[in-house]
C-alpha cells in the first residue's frame, strides 16, 4: 500500500500531476479545478507536504516515479497522462522510459533532455549555485527547523523563478513554511537533489537514447524561466518521437500556478487525442 498523501478530484480519464520543489500538490490545484472531466490525482512526492520524509528514504528519480505507480496501482489506473514540471517533470518522464504502457501521454515543463554541458555556461552557473548548497551539511545547520529561514529561502525562489506579472501571496508562502519548516522536512526535500537527481548530474550524464521514447509529450516551455532558457528545447526529438513543443509567454518557473489554464488547455488536448 502507497504511503503517499494525495488530491483526487474530478471524474473520468486519468491524469497524474506531480509538482515541483519548492512546491508540493496544490501546485496543480488551479489546473485541477478547470478539469473537472478528468480523474486528477496530484500526490506530494516522498520527502514533500503530507507524505512521509524517512532520514533514509530514497528520493531520487527512479524511486520517486516508483512510488506514484505504486499509487496509480492502488487507485485503480492502469494509464494516465503523467503531468509535471520541475522535479515532477522528471518524475513523469521517467515510467514513459521504462513503463510505457503506464503512459497515455505527457505534458511537461522543463527540465528535460538535451541540454548537456551547457548547464556549465558561464550564463547558467549562477542559476544552479543552490544544487552545490544543497550538498553541504550547512542546509542543517542553517535553514532546516528554522522557520524564518526557511520562509526567505521559498520566498527568494518563487519569486526570482516566477514570471514578472508573478507574486508569491503570503498565503501561499505562509502555507508552504508551515509543511517545510517541520523538523527534517527541508532536509528531506532537498534529498531529490542529494540521489543525484538535479539537473547539473543528470544534464553531464545524459546521452541520446538508442531508441527514442514514443510516448507522445507535450512540452510546454516558459519564456521567463532563468533556470532553463528555450534554446535548450533544440535537441528534444533526439529523446522523444513524438514532441509537440509550445511556449508559454509571460510565465516562470511555476507556469502550472502562474497559467494553470495554459495547462488545462493542454492536458485536455492529450485526453482528447
Amino acid at each position: 500500500m502507497t504511503d503517499l498523501a494525495y488530491d483526487r478530484t474530478g471524474t473520468g480519464a486519468a491524469v497524474v500531476a506531480v509538482h515541483g520543489w519548492p512546491g508540493d500538490r496544490q501546485d496543480f490545484a488551479a489546473v485541477a479545478e478547470l478539469l473537472p472531466d478528468a480523474d486528477v490525482v496530484r500526490p506530494d512526492l516522498l520527502g514533500f507536504g503530507g507524505s512521509p520524509k524517512p532520514a533514509d528514504g530514497d528520493y531520487g528519480a527512479t524511486a520517486q516515479s516508483m512510488r506514484v505507480r505504486e499509487l496509480m496501482d492502488e487507485l485503480g489506473i492502469a494509464r494516465a497522462v503523467l503531468v509535471g514540471y520541475d522535479v515532477g517533470s522528471r518524475v513523469a518522464q521517467t515510467p514513459a522510459v521504462a513503463h510505457p504502457e503506464r503512459v497515455a501521454a505527457l505534458v511537461v515543463a522543463p527540465p528535460l533532455p538535451g541540454a548537456g554541458a551547457r548547464v556549465l555556461e558561464p550564463s547558467a552557473q549562477p542559476e544552479f549555485w543552490y544544487q552545490a548548497f544543497h550538498q553541504l551539511s550547512l542546509v542543517e545547520e542553517i535553514v532546516d527547523g528554522r522557520p524564518d529561514a526557511v520562509r526567505a529561502y521559498l520566498r527568494h525562489f518563487w519569486t526570482h523563478w516566477s514570471g514578472p506579472a508573478f507574486t508569491p501571496s503570503d498565503a501561499l508562502l505562509d502555507r508552504l513554511t508551515t509543511a517545510y519548516a517541520e523538523p527534517g522536512a527541508f532536509t528531506a526535500s532537498i534529498g531529490w537533489y542529494r540521489a543525484g537527481s538535479a539537473m547539473i548530474a543528470r544534464s553531464l550524464a545524459e546521452t541520446p537514447p538508442e531508441q527514442r521514447c514514443a510516448a507522445p509529450v507535450t512540452v510546454l516551455w516558459p519564456e521567463h524561466d532563468p533556470l532553463f532558457p528555450r534554446a535548450w528545447s533544440d535537441r528534444l526529438e533526439e529523446w522523444y518521437s513524438d514532441v509537440d513543443l509550445r511556449g508559454i509567454d509571460g510565465v516562470g518557473q511555476f507556469s502550472p500556478v502562474e497559467a494553470p489554464d495554459v495547462w488545462a488547455a493542454a492536458i485536455r488536448e492529450r485526453l482528447t487525442r
